[in-house]
């Protein structure tokens, strides 16, 4: 399909990240795209400085396909950087901002990156690996208000004022390439691989959530909001999380405005400050590490924010609890909160917008429950969650791993299969256990961690916990729990084993117990497992 891009020359439109963009942008170009911090870019600025990073890119030498990494925290210069890419048809690779030097330099040295868009803060860091990585060529600081020295880099601001803001006028393909490298809660990091078609059907909404996906990609302009319809949504997770991007261009592709909090760290009060301020009306947030500090703040001080202007708290790579849900509806009755449980390797893989449902999830088409033998397993038995159509092509590198994941089954169906537990039901729905990496077997048991926390989130001197298997000499493993009590608040094992008795069989109760000032969480708000099982030593 073809669209006019400037000066009367026509390029072919695809379902690729960039095009859509652009697409968008052309319609509405004075709307606002971005809010962060100060910063405040229409869909024309942030589409020209955008152009503007994609040409310095090409300037420097690099081409399709060359990685572009990106360390920092969030802010809009995060999005035109990653939109930039994507223009110039490279690929942005997300660097979690908390790495340190041996992070870093195996984060950049197994992307292949070959320029690397950091915070002058980091310069530090980012001097102790950079003699390691001779492909690393390119390094583009972004000021944030530190005078670290750092040599043979040029600042962004000035790559943007030395580039052009003209449409790049090249044809991008729906082919090209997205990477979102995982969390690594259990593991190396490992880099997914899409491409944007994939990606926009399997977790950008193929259009809008709610509608049937385009069948055209010049359709998207369609799907544009209306002036008095504008979703304004608040991202909260850092940027460099998939599901803080993936959220983020949904918005993007239907005309709204995205609002990023910019604070070193979650802080629940700027972001019902930022709800007031912007008259955000959707707040992605990642599971109860932040849905219940926002329920707190405002049980604190109910009167002290007007968050009317909220009708949808969506939680994107964690399940939040009932519990929390029924926290937050206390101060917006009308308020909907939907989750939606996917992963890099699957997408968005199904939603639930019933809040006392808890991990039972509708039957999406595109998704089944397998056996070892790849075939769907009846109702009531435990399988493992898997996806066909729409996915990735595999983790960058690592033939191995992608052979295990994504799997061809004896009809010639290929799936995505992460390795998620879950159950079909009599009802047709499938109810989410757990990773398996993380099943607890006590004494021939298998206890899924995530089902016992949010029977444990609902204690009322319970803030946040984390459940491990810590070695048993009589059952292998048994259950131990790591909480936050809240403020002023004790707890003790005997009350959390009747809670959990309540819920669930007793083989799933604690047997053990360690309290914490903070739960260890990744800076996207997930579980960390890994801390978890350190606060045991040896146990």
């Amino acid at each position: 399909m073809d669209v006019v891009n400037g000066e009367n020359e026509s390029v072919a439109r695809h379902y690729n990240i960039a095009d859509l963009f652009e697409m968008t942008a052309a319609e509405v170009p004075e709307r606002t795209a971005v809010v962060g911090g100060d910063t405040r870019l229409t869909y024309r600025e942030l589409d020209e400085r955008s152009n503007r990073f994609a040409h310095h890119l090409i300037g420097c030498g690099l081409g399709k396909d060359s990685r572009v990494a990106i360390y920092s925290w969030n802010r809009t210069e995060w999005v035109e950087a990653m939109m930039g890419a994507f223009k110039a048809r490279m690929t942005p690779i997300n660097v979690n901002y908390r790495y340190v030097a041996d992070e870093l330099r195996y984060i950049l040295d197994n992307s292949g990156s070959e320029a690397l868009v950091f915070e002058r803060s980091f310069a530090p860091i980012v001097e102790k690996v950079r003699s390691d990585l001779p492909g690393l060529t390119n390094y583009i600081v972004l000021e944030d208000g530190s005078d670290e020295p750092f040599e043979g880099g040029i600042s962004f601001e000035d790559a943007l004022a030395g580039s052009s803001p003209d449409p790049l006028r090249i044809e991008r393909d729906e082919g090209d390439v997205y990477i979102l490298y995982t969390g690594g809660t259990t593991g190396f990091p490992k880099g997914v691989v899409w491409r944007h078609e994939d990606l926009f059907f399997a977790a950008l909404g193929g259009g809008g959530y709610g509608q049937p996906d385009i069948v055209t990609p010049t359709e998207i302009v369609e799907r544009i909001a209306a002036p008095d319809a504008i979703v304004k949504s608040l991202t909260l997770a850092p940027v460099m999380h998939g599901a803080a991007q993936w959220g983020m261009m949904i918005t993007l592709f239907a005309g709204g405005q995205v609002t990023m909090a910019t604070t070193r760290g979650f802080d629940p009060n700027e972001a019902w400050r930022l709800v007031e301020a912007e008259q955000i009306n959707s707040i992605l947030v990642v599971g109860d590490a932040m849905a219940r500090p926002l329920a707190e703040a405002l049980d604190a001080e109910p009167d002290r924010y007007d968050v009317s202007s909220v009708f949808v708290i969506g939680s994107g790579g964690a399940v939040f609890s009932s519990a929390v849900k029924d926290q937050l509806r206390a101060h917006l009755p009308d308020l909907l909160t939907v989750d939606t449980f996917g992963a890099s390797e699957l997408g968005a893989a199904g939603t639930q917008a019933d809040p006392t449902v808890g991990t039972n999830f509708p039957h999406e088409p595109h998704m089944s429950v397998l056996g070892d033998d790849l075939k769907p397993t009846p109702p009531g038995v435990i399988g493992r969650l898997a996806r066909r159509g729409y996915m990735p092509l595999g983790y960058l590198g690592d033939e191995a791993k992608t052979a295990a994941t994504f799997v061809t089954d004896d009809e010639g169906v290929r799936w995505a299969i992460p390795g998620d537990f879950c159950r079909f039901e009599e009802d047709g729905t499938i109810t989410l256990l757990g990773r398996g990496s993380g099943c607890i077997n006590s004494g021939g048991e298998k206890i899924f961690p995530e089902e016992v926390e949010a029977v444990l989130k609902g204690h009322p001197d319970v803030f946040d916990v984390l459940v491990v298997g810590v070695p048993d000499p009589r059952f292998t493993e048994r259950v131990a729990a790591i909480v936050q009590p809240r403020e002023g608040h004790d707890v003790d094992l005997a009350s959390l084993d009747a809670h959990v008795r309540e819920h669930l069989a007793g083989y799933k109760a604690p047997r053990e117990l360690r309290i914490v000032e903070a739960i260890g969480r990744t800076a996207s708000g997930k579980a960390d497992y890994r801390w978890a099982k350190a606060q045991f030593g040896d146990a």
